[in-house]
């Protein structure tokens, strides 16, 4: 027996969430950008086809809603945040150092690169799946990732290269 709509729903939360702020990298925004997709879900419930992917209609939903608001902003400034810029604090462990590290040679990455890599390696997704969210073929999913995961080792190779060494390569 299916699963209650409003059952489906409270559980994709957290990773919508989480997608959110992959997509946003700002935690208000994502906030937002959640909470759009949460009321868009429950006024077009109807069009849920039970026993489909929930989480992938979810997904799709929140990316859309996404990329209208990207577009919508385009060409309008973005305020800085500065709590961000007052809250660096030096690293006291290896492993922050190297999540720094990765989060910047991900933030390297295209944003469809970014997404496919959220999508299929941090939130799970079948390629198959991915592909419906983007609204894409799925060897063009296997296509981005594959690049994606090529680019971001390379990227974090030589970043884990001693300085010297790269100079010598040059």
């Amino acid at each position: 027996m299916p699963r209650p709509f409003q059952d489906e729903l409270v559980d994709v939360i957290p990773h919508l969430q989480a997608f959110a702020r992959m997509l946003c990298r700002n935690e208000d925004r994502a906030k937002d950008l959640t909470q759009d997709a949460v009321v868009r879900a429950l006024k077009a419930q109807d069009k849920f086809q039970m026993g489909t992917n929930f989480k992938a209609w979810m997904f799709t939903i929140l990316r859309n809603i996404f990329y209208d608001q990207l577009r919508q902003r385009r060409f309008e400034m973005e305020p800085i945040d500065d709590r961000a810029l007052s809250q660096s604090t030096p690293a006291t462990q290896e492993v922050k150092l190297h999540v720094r590290d990765f989060d910047r040679a991900f933030q390297t990455l295209s944003a469809d690169q970014r997404e496919v890599l959220i999508l299929v390696g941090a939130s799970g997704f079948s390629y198959e799946d991915a592909a419906e969210i983007c609204n894409c073929a799925v060897g063009t999913i296997k296509s981005r990732v594959s690049r994606a995961r090529a680019e971001l080792s390379q990227v974090m190779e030589a970043r884990e290269r001693p300085a010297t060494a790269r100079y010598q390569a040059a």
